[in-house]
């Protein structure tokens, strides 16, 4: 049984039943059903055209599953036009289905977990596990997510950026258990960038493989973080760079400057650098620049204020970010380090363990408490 194959197959399986006239949730039910029946089936009797079959076998299913005694009129008609076995339409429906499954009118964590499901193949349980919750509310949100599309027009979906936001919000997630959501993003958006001609979501591509090929060099044996300085460039993957760079110059080109395109830009300059002394910070002063002007992120500024910290010095850098709310998430741990590289070690090592108290995650939390204890030493010293 070739599970590829139908992970593949699922999304355009699942649009076909649902621009005949299927539900979303209904449709999603009879594709998975049809997916059983296909692990039940196949191994003895492998169709000519499984994607055919996999139509006809849903579409039934999806007949079956509504067949009532108040709707048997409505549901005769439909079995007229029931399609019949044999070559399925060439149609790819894999686009749609993303913009269904990221609308705006769905919460940002509901639009990821629809687009696992219905896009990426990927179980409840999977998604689940990935998020750590439990697979019971993971079902939950997903069914609140189907319902809630199932109002939406099917020629009425979101807009790319939309579509982009969510994929880089699975992306963002890494991985977790036997569900690798970076490796899974990076999936979904070859797929969206093989259908659509956009230069975000090349850029969006770009960026996801630039910073995937460093991931191997993020944590060190223990499991603890690897600041990007210190991180041993020879165990980034130099292909997931070059096609990366690639990716980003073909969309740059086009001369439609977007948000992912300037952070790839950005991820790019540093992966390029030999080493981290050779990293072109100037030209990412300037990258930083564009993708505020853009965004107009108070985050981006906050990463700014490093750049230019390594650019022009940690006063420039802390005269950067003097110019921006305290209450911003990682505001202390930047400071912290420019602090450190400015030669104020004490006032640094309270900021480390003020920004560890603040940290998003564990992994974090410890590099920063190493940070402030390694600091504390030296002033004990």
């Amino acid at each position: 049984m070739d599970e590829v194959l139908l992970r593949s197959l699922t999304p355009h399986v699942l649009g076909i039943v649902v621009r005949r006239g299927a539900d979303f949730a209904s449709a999603e039910d009879a594709v998975q059903d049809a997916l059983v029946e296909a692990f039940r089936v196949w191994p003895a009797e492998p169709p000519r055209d499984p994607k055919g079959w996999l139509v006809t076998v849903a579409w039934r299913k999806f007949l079956d599953a509504n067949r009532s005694d108040t709707a048997r009129r409505r549901r005769e008609d439909l079995v007229d036009v029931e399609p019949a076995p044999g070559p399925a339409a060439a149609a790819d429906d894999t686009l749609q289905l993303y913009f269904l499954c990221a609308h705006p009118s769905l919460t940002p964590s509901s639009a990821v977990a629809l687009t696992l499901r219905a896009v990426g193949g990927l179980t409840t349980r999977q998604i689940a596990q990935a998020y750590l919750v439990p697979e019971a509310t993971m079902a939950q949100r997903i069914s609140r997510a189907k319902r809630t599309v199932g109002q939406v027009r099917f020629d009425q979906p979101g807009d790319v950026a939309t579509v982009l936001r969510v994929l880089y919000l699975v992306f963002n997630e890494g991985y977790s258990g036997d569900v690798d959501l970076a490796a899974e993003a990076i999936r979904l958006t070859r797929q969206l960038a093989a259908t659509i001609d956009h230069p975000e979501v090349a850029g969006l591509l770009a960026l996801m493989l630039l910073h995937h090929a460093r991931r191997a060099g993020r944590t060190a044996a223990d499991g603890s973080l690897v600041p990007l300085a210190e991180q041993d460039r020879g165990r980034w993957d130099t292909s997931a760079i070059a096609e990366g760079v690639a990716i980003l110059q073909t969309a740059l080109a086009r001369d439609r400057l977007g948000e992912f395109q300037a952070q790839a830009a950005i991820a790019a300059l540093h992966a390029d650098a030999p080493t981290a002394e050779e990293t072109d910070w100037v030209q990412i002063v300037e990258w930083y620049d564009e993708l505020a002007s853009l965004t107009g992120s108070p985050v981006v500024r906050l990463n700014r204020a490093v750049a230019v910290g390594e650019a022009d010095g940690p006063r420039a850098g802390l005269a950067a970010l003097a110019e921006l709310d305290e209450a911003l998430p990682r505001h202390a741990a930047v400071a912290a380090y420019l602090r450190e590289r400015d030669g104020d070690l004490a006032t640094a090592a309270r900021l480390y363990a003020e920004a560890a108290q603040k940290a998003p995650n564990l992994a974090e939390r410890d590099h920063l408490t190493r940070q402030a204890a390694r600091l504390n030493t030296r002033l004990r010293g």
